[in-house]
């Protein structure tokens, strides 16, 4: 801390930066929110790691949208040992309906050799079997299944994490703007300190000299330089928050390999116009744009989806089935009556008695749904009184700011004209002093106000997500 306090004195008293063989290089140019903003939004951690969650979630719906992949199945037999040498390969492609619980398949079959009579029918004729059907639900799993239903699911899980990743970035640049922001008002501080204590050396060298000639007593010499012991502790103390303030801003503010990067002050910004913050430009609609909320009502379409599965499990079960076959090629052992085209239709019901199970899952589903929709209506209101409360405080800092000017301009003035009557003999040591400090409080109290609005405007983009002002639509 004391080497960081060290290099944070030396480094604003220098009027350039030595490069790394020594040289003098040019003092580097002021560094802006924009560029911080920039930098927080493309290697902070907490966004970096928000991203994985994102393409995690991506990848559990590319495996849910696996229940939906097509299926290839190849099986053969052969009798080695026996009385019947009977050999038979099939191969298989089922793929599931994606707008129905049913299916779709295709296949082919072709056997050599005889079969005993319970197994007929293995037979084929010699180029073999060719047959398609599809199972289709008509009660059941018509309009949802748990397949679906999963996907459904997942895709609820992406947006959740995107939302989430929202979140996170709008939390970020809320911080990385505060970091900046207080890591000009300390600078700014700081200079002011510094000019202070420049006005007591200064006048130290005539105090001096007409203490020598006799004009002054010597008391007024050691009260000066009491005066500059005090402001050089004010100096020292405002050289520790510059560099603690600019270690806080390393978080956000990282090099091309997204390590943290110390910022010397040669980049501090001349003037407070460093501390104007971000302007809001988006407040229309802010509530739709809030993560927080949108995360909420992403969790009750998944509640939606859970309990039109649990209604669905309620249903009878209904599919009818259809196939047809076709054996091509000559005739086989198993005789011609394989060759015509075959076809068939047939149906499968099933109806629950009880199902206590979906029962369940119903009520728990709705409970969950009312539960996500009084949270909801919460957070409407909460992020309308927080968005209303900011802006007043946004106005009232700006107010305080003005009065904080005119404060400044005022005691400006008068220390001015205090230094001129003491130059004159016609005002006293402990006046000027009084004047000069009067000044310089005036001056801080002004960076403070001036702090207090880019804050109050940054917390105002962050409640109303405005991403142009947050730096994330770059």
């Amino acid at each position: 801390m004391i080497r960081a306090l060290l290099l944070a004195s030396a480094l604003l008293a220098a009027p350039a930066v030595a490069g790394p063989a020594g040289a003098q290089t040019p003092a580097a140019a002021p560094l802006t929110l924009d560029e911080v903003l920039r930098s927080s939004a493309r290697a902070a951690p907490q966004i970096v790691e928000a991203l994985a969650k994102v393409r995690s979630a991506e990848g559990r719906a590319l495996t849910a949208d696996g229940a939906f992949d097509t299926v290839f199945d190849v099986e053969g037999r052969s009798r080695a040992l026996g009385y019947y040498d009977g050999t038979v390969a099939s191969a298989r492609a089922t793929r599931p309906l994606t707008g129905n619980g049913g299916y779709v398949y295709g296949g082919y079959r072709v056997s050599r050799g005889g079969f005993p009579v319970y197994e007929d029918e293995n037979y084929t004729n010699r180029l073999g079997e060719v047959k398609v059907g599809a199972l289709y639900s008509l009660l059941r799993d018509r309009l949802v299944d748990e397949r679906r239903t999963r996907r459904t699911l997942a895709s609820g899980d992406i947006d959740i994490a995107r939302f989430e990743r929202e979140a996170v970035a709008i939390g970020v640049q809320r911080r990385a703007i505060d970091a900046y922001q207080t890591w000009v008002a300390a600078g700014l501080r700081l200079r002011a300190y510094r000019d202070l204590l420049e006005l007591s050396e200064s006048r130290r060298g005539g105090l001096s000299r007409q203490v020598q000639l006799g004009a002054r007593p010597d008391i007024l010499l050691a009260e000066n330089d009491q005066n500059l012991v005090r402001r050089r502790a004010l100096v020292v103390r405002a050289e520790g928050d510059f560099a603690a303030a600019a270690n806080a801003l390393s978080l956000y503010f990282r090099d091309d390999a997204g390590e943290p990067v110390i910022v010397g002050p040669e980049r501090l910004p001349r003037d407070a116009g460093a501390l104007s913050g971000v302007m809001v430009a988006n407040v229309a609609d802010y509530a739709q744009r809030r993560p927080d909320l949108q995360v909420l009502l992403a969790r009750i379409d998944q509640g939606s989806a859970r309990l039109a599965l649990a209604q669905n499990d309620l249903r009878p079960r209904f599919d009818l089935r259809g196939e047809l076959g076709k054996d091509v090629g000559p005739v086989g052992l198993g005789g011609p009556s394989r060759t015509p085209l075959e076809g068939a239709i047939g149906f499968r019901f099933s109806m629950p008695l009880q199902n206590r199970a979906a029962k369940g899952r119903m009520a728990e589903a709705r409970a969950e749904m009312d539960a996500l929709s009084a949270r909801s209506r919460f957070l409407r209101d909460q992020i309308a009184v927080e968005v209303e409360g900011i802006s007043i405080n946004v106005g009232a800092a700006e107010r305080l700011a003005e009065i904080a000017e005119q404060e400044r301009q005022l005691a400006e003035r008068l220390a001015a004209a205090e230094r001129r009557r003491f130059e004159l003999g016609s005002s006293d040591f402990f006046l000027v002093n009084q004047r000069e400090e009067t000044a310089n409080d005036a001056r801080v109290r002004l960076i403070d106000a001036q702090t207090r609005i880019a804050a109050a405007r940054a917390e105002l983009a962050a409640a109303t997500a405005d991403r142009a002002a947050l730096g994330l639509d770059r």
